[in-house]
């Protein structure tokens, strides 16, 4: 089986293949450096901002048309 593609639709989708990877490798790295906050460190941010609200109140809310 062959699948016929054009030299510049080809370039296109490997291009955005990249794209999509190093996105990804990026978000992982990020992920990987973000340090654990340890348990001294989570008291502390309790008694700064208390218990967090068993609501969640979104900070950002939009509408869109479909």
């Amino acid at each position: 089986m062959q699948i016929a593609i054009d030299k510049e639709e080809l370039k296109e989708v490997v291009k955005e293949a990249i794209k999509e990877i190093i996105e990804e490798e990026k978000m992982e790295s990020f992920l990987k450096n973000i340090a654990l906050a340890s348990k001294e460190e989570m008291e502390d941010i309790s008694k700064l901002y208390g218990k967090p609200a068993k609501e969640k109140i979104a900070a950002l809310e939009e509408e869109m048309e479909l």
